[in-house]
C-alpha cells in the first residue's frame, strides 16, 4: 500500500485502497482514510466507529484491531507525510490565503469564481491548521485546474511550515491587523508570519497583497513573484469604488483592473468585504475566468456560516448573526453594516474578542464606544470589558422583536454566540 510506504508504516489486515481522509469518525464517508489524532481526546477510541462508518482502512500508534490499520510511530506526523505525497499528485494551480481576518470568505469567493470556468476544489470550512490544511490536501481530487487551501497561523513559523506542504503558487494576504496579538506578542509579529506566504511563492507565481495597508504592502520585498495590489485606492492594481447597500446588506460595487471592469455583488454581506473581494477578483482574472464568471461565481458562492449570515426572525426582526469569531476590526466591520440598515431600533449582542493581549480592556471601551455612535444598544454577554454590566439572558433582554428591528450578534469562537442567534431567529 502506497499509504504505508510514504507514512513509513506497516500494514496489517487486507490490502485496501481509500479516497480522501478525515480525522472525525462522525463525518467518515464511506472508503475514507480515518486518521486517528491524539490531544484533548485519543482518536483512536473512535476507530470502531469509523470502521462501522465505512472507513477503508486507519492509521493507528497502537495494536490494531479489526479492518485495515496502518501502524505508524505518530499519526501527526504520518499525516503530514500522506499530505506531501498527495500534493505531488496535484497539477492545477494552487493558491493560498492568509490575513488577520475575511481569510475563510475569500476562499469562499475565490473557490466559487473559479469553479465558474475551471475544476476546483478548497478548503472546507475554515480548516487552516496543521490538521486542517494537510486533510484538505489529502481531499483534493488530483484532476483539480485549482485548488484554494486557507491558511491561519498562531505564531512565526507557522505559515512557512503549511507552505512547505501546500508549495503555493499564488500567495494572498487579505490584511494584517489587531488580532490574536495575545498570542503573537506584537502587530509587527503577524505581519512577520502572515508575509512568509509571499515569500514560498516561486518566480512564476502571484503574491496578492492589501496595498491599503502599509504592513501587508512591505512584503513585496519579501517575494520573487509577480504582485497584484488590491485595495480601495486608485494607486492599487485592482481597486474598488461606487459601493451600494441594501437592506439586506448585500453590497453592490465595481472593481477595476486591467482586465477590465467586474460589477461584483458578492454573496457576503456588508461593505467591509469589498477589499477582499478585490483581493478574489484580481486572482481570478489574473488566472483567466472571464469577467462574467467572475461576476456570476461571487453572486452564487456558498460562504461558511456564522459570517454576517443576514436573516428575518419569526416576528420579522433583521438577525444578523455573525458569531464566528470577533477582533477589534472585523466588529467594526460589522457594526458599519448594522448601521446601515434602516431599522429604528439597532441592538448589538457582543461576546468577549479573544486573544487581543494587552490592549483588551482599551479595545472593548473602544467597541463599545463605536456602538453607541452608530446608534444601537450593547448587550454584553460573557464579559464586563465593554463596560456594561453583562446579561445571562440576551434574548430576555432584548425582548420583543417587530420588523422595525435589527439584531447583530457577534462574539469570538469560544463565546458560541451563534446559539443567540438561532434563539433570536426562532422567537
Amino acid at each position: 500500500m502506497q499509504a504505508a510506504a510514504a507514512t513509513n508504516g506497516s500494514v496489517h489486515g487486507p490490502e485496501t485502497e481509500f479516497d480522501g481522509a478525515t480525522q472525525d469518525s462522525r463525518a467518515v464517508a464511506p472508503g475514507q482514510l480515518f486518521i486517528p489524532l491524539v490531544a484533548e481526546r485519543d482518536g483512536h477510541d473512535f476507530v470502531p466507529q469509523a470502521l462501522h462508518a465505512g472507513a477503508a482502512a486507519y492509521l493507528t500508534q497502537n495494536k490494531p484491531a479489526a479492518g485495515t490499520a496502518i501502524v505508524v510511530d505518530d499519526t501527526m506526523v504520518a499525516l503530514r507525510r500522506l499530505a506531501s505525497t498527495a500534493r505531488d499528485r496535484i497539477d492545477g494551480t494552487v493558491v493560498a490565503i492568509t490575513g488577520s481576518v475575511g481569510k475563510t470568505s475569500s476562499k469562499d469567493l475565490l473557490a466559487a469564481a473559479l469553479a465558474q470556468s475551471m475544476q476546483t476544489h478548497a478548503s472546507s470550512k475554515s480548516f487552516n491548521n496543521e490538521i486542517g490544511v494537510p486533510l484538505t490536501i489529502l481531499n483534493t481530487p488530483d484532476y483539480v485546474d485549482a485548488a484554494v487551501i486557507e491558511m491561519g497561523a498562531r505564531g512565526i513559523g507557522h505559515i512557512s511550515s503549511l507552505c512547505e506542504l501546500v508549495r503555493p503558487t499564488i500567495g494572498i494576504v487579505t490584511t494584517v491587523v489587531a488580532a490574536h496579538t495575545g498570542e503573537f506578542g506584537s502587530v509587527d509579529a503577524i505581519a512577520q508570519a502572515k508575509g512568509e506566504i509571499v515569500e514560498t511563492l516561486p518566480s512564476s507565481g502571484l503574491a496578492v497583497l492589501n496595498g491599503d495597508n502599509d504592513l501587508v504592502r512591505a512584503m513585496v520585498s519579501r517575494t520573487e513573484a509577480e504582485v497584484l495590489t488590491f485595495g480601495m485606492t486608485s494607486a492599487c492594481d485592482v481597486s474598488v469604488t461606487n459601493i451600494e447597500v441594501d437592506h439586506d446588506l448585500r453590497a453592490t460595487f465595481t472593481i477595476s483592473s486591467a482586465w477590465g471592469e467586474v460589477i461584483a455583488r458578492p454573496a457576503t454581506r456588508g461593505a467591509h468585504m469589498a477589499t477582499n473581494v478585490a483581493a478574489v477578483v484580481g486572482t481570478a482574472l489574473w488566472m483567466g475566468v472571464p469577467t462574467e464568471a467572475v461576476e456570476a461565481g461571487l453572486a452564487a458562492a456558498q460562504v461558511s456560516p456564522w459570517r454576517m449570515d443576514v436573516r428575518r426572525s419569526a416576528s420579522g426582526a433583521l438577525v444578523i448573526n455573525d458569531a464566528y469569531n470577533a477582533n477589534p476590526t472585523s466588529m467594526l466591520g460589522a457594526l458599519d453594516g448594522l448601521s446601515r440598515l434602516p431599522q429604528s431600533r439597532k441592538v448589538a449582542v457582543l461576546g468577549y474578542m479573544g486573544e487581543l493581549g494587552g490592549s483588551e480592556i482599551e479595545d472593548h471601551l473602544a467597541i463599545a464606544s463605536e456602538v453607541r455612535a452608530v446608534g444601537a444598544e450593547l448587550i454584553p454577554v460573557g464579559t464586563d470589558l465593554y463596560g456594561v454590566d453583562p446579561v445571562d439572558d440576551p434574548v430576555a433582554a432584548i425582548g420583543r422583536l417587530d420588523p422595525d428591528m435589527a439584531v447583530l450578534v457577534k462574539g469570538s469562537r469560544s463565546g458560541g454566540l451563534e446559539v443567540v442567534a438561532e434563539a433570536l431567529l426562532a422567537n
